[in-house]
Parts: C-alpha cells; structure tokens; sequence
C-alpha cells in the first residue's frame, strides 16, 4: 500500500514542460531567420542599386571620353594653328582673334577660322544628329563710354555670338544645327584682375549639345 501511495497522478518526471519551451525556441529562431533574410534581400537590393550606378556611370564616362577624342579628331587640323582650343568640348576662340576691342565685326582672320571649322564640325553634327551652341563671353569691364550699339558686356556678347552664327552659316553649316546664346561677363575662364585674365575671358565658345526633342524623348523612356 505504501507504493500505492507514493504514485501521484500526472507525475511524469518533468518531460510535460519540456515541449512548450522548444516550441518557443522554434518560434525564435523561425523569427530571426526570417529578420535575417529580410536584411540579406535589402542588402542585395542595395548593391544591385550601387553596382548599376557603377555601370552607368562608367558607360557615360566612357561616352563621353568617345565624343571628346572624335570631336579633338575632327577639329585636328583647325587645332594645330592654336587658334582654336578644346577644352572639355568647348571649342574656343579668343576674342581678340574674331572681333576688335567692343565690337560685333568679324576680323578677316576670324571668317577664315569659322570657314575652317565649318566642313568637319558639319561631318561631326551630322554623325550624331547633335546641334551647336555658339556662346559669346566678356571681361567684367564695362563697354567704352560713348558707345551706341551696347548696352552693356550682355549685349556686346549677344551680338558677337550671332555674329559668328551667322558667319557659320554663310559658310555652309546648315540652319537647323547652330544656335546662339549670350553670358556676357558671367562664367569667366580666369580672374578679371590683370589683362591677360580678361583677354581670356573676351571669347566665343562653340559647344556640340544633344537636341532638345532627342533629350526629352530620353527622359521620357528613362
């Protein structure tokens, strides 16, 4: 009788508890490998993100490095003089080589530059259904007292880029390809302090820029 009374009902030697505790333990870890995932997928996410930036931007750079070698081949003859210089696309043309001091009349020697321009830049334009920004810059100095036809440096550079526009197109570059625009004495290549730096800086540039319905339809489709 004593060992019947030593039995009590439902004792089992603990194992009732040890279900519910791997149950929770499951829970956990069911938890953190799902957080794990979630994170490793985010992560992916943002190195795909960062690796086609990458590319893309290497694809532009190498773009761009293609246009300026094409264009410095286009223009090496008109280069070779030192008349006209290539800076990151920009052709450029001092002003004292096309225009005298406040004024908009094309130099003789300033028309056989443009006339020497215009037959490659055409083949480039043409190459790449692209047109030509012709910009007109001036020192910060105001235009000489007296004078009639400028209001001020903005004018002055106005007239000087449609000058050379014009000149252009008497030489055979087509209308719809060239275009003018005027900065005045804003975006000076060196300082306006001595007058070797404004020299510099009384130019006309020339720039091969994508047409506007080409570049919108680019941005449409990106």
């Amino acid at each position: 009788m004593m060992a019947g009374l030593d039995e009590r009902p439902g004792d089992d030697g603990g194992d009732g508890n040890a279900a519910p505790v791997w149950a929770v333990f499951g829970d956990l870890m069911s938890g953190l490998v799902g957080a794990f995932v979630l994170i490793l997928v985010g992560v992916l996410v943002v190195q795909m993100d960062l690796v086609n930036s990458l590319q893309a931007e290497v694809r532009k750079r190498e773009q761009e490095e293609q246009r300026r070698m094409a264009l410095e081949k286009a223009l090496a003859i008109p280069l070779q003089n030192g008349r006209v210089t290539l800076d990151n696309g920009r052709i450029g043309i001092s002003g004292s080589v096309l225009f005298a001091l406040n004024s908009d009349e094309l130099r003789p020697e300033g028309r056989l530059i443009l006339r020497s321009l215009v037959p490659p830049l055409q083949v480039y334009l043409g190459e790449r259904d692209e047109m030509l920004m012709v910009s007109g810059f001036t020192d910060d100095r105001p235009v000489q007292a007296g004078n009639q036809r400028f209001a001020d440096n903005l004018e002055l550079s106005a007239q000087r880029a449609l000058t050379v526009t014009r000149a252009l197109i008497e030489e055979g570059m087509p209308r719809q390809r060239v275009f003018s625009a005027a900065f005045g004495a804003e975006q000076p290549v060196a300082s306006n302090a001595d007058e070797k730096g404004r020299a510099l800086n009384r130019r006309v540039e020339m720039a091969p820029v994508p047409k506007a319905g080409r570049e919108a339809g680019k941005a449409t489709r990106d």
